[in-house]
């Protein structure tokens, strides 16, 4: 059993050694059936903080992902935005970031790009933030739904998708459930912005606007 999980790790790592960060926009994703739990936590062991990857693990199924400039870019943009949000409106927020989720009865783990508590801290985040460029691979709601995250936000195609957890299922929705006054679309438009300090700066000044006119 020992030499199994070494082989299985010393294949995985080289797998991640020889996946390099993207300079364009889409990610390099690796999907490896037949991996057990034992070998993913390892995994997750040997590398801590410093993997230059994201893993998530669905029932044996390990998918390994190198995220690209732009993935990144896009990543901190929503989350610096996001924070001047909260930020404006008084809300209490605590940043988790890609911290490792995971549920070993239910064989499922996962990094999200971006996570946050509300208003409280707890071991499992109310919403979790995920930039899809590239289609395919695991379904990550299939592992929210049994964390069980309350709240997950897809940026794709230059667009939120926000899908709540309601009766142990996911529903797509118009409009977040934990922020309902936040104008998703608003937030949409300066995510792309090429320069985040003048996104930001003009993202709050629309939001000061509208709590001026609401006096």
């Amino acid at each position: 059993m020992t030499a199994l999980i070494n082989r299985g790790l010393t294949y995985c790592q080289q797998l991640i050694n020889q996946i390099r960060p993207a300079m364009g926009d889409l990610e390099q994703i690796v999907i490896m059936a037949d991996v057990s739990w034992q070998d993913y936590n390892a995994l997750l062991s040997l590398w801590g903080d410093n993997a230059p990857v994201l893993f998530k693990y669905l029932g044996a199924t390990l998918q390994i992902m190198s995220p690209s400039y732009r993935h990144e870019f896009y990543k901190e943009n929503l989350g610096i935005l996001l924070e001047a949000y909260l930020q404006e409106k008084g809300i209490r927020f605590y940043s988790l970031g890609s911290t490792t989720f995971k549920s070993e009865s239910m064989q499922r783990g996962i990094e999200p790009d971006k996570s946050y508590c509300l208003n409280q801290r707890k071991n499992i985040p109310d919403l979790a933030i995920e930039v899809v460029l590239t289609s395919g691979g695991i379904d990550s709601l299939k592992i929210y739904q049994v964390l069980p995250v309350p709240e997950v936000w897809f940026w794709q195609n230059n667009q939120l998708h926000v899908y709540c957890l309601t009766n142990q299922q996911y529903e797509k929705v118009a409009q977040s459930d934990l922020l309902p006054d936040l104008d998703l679309a608003l937030l949409a438009n300066y995510v792309a912005w090429e320069e985040p300090f003048d996104a930001v700066l003009a993202f709050r000044e629309q939001i000061r606007g509208d709590r001026r006119q609401t006096k």
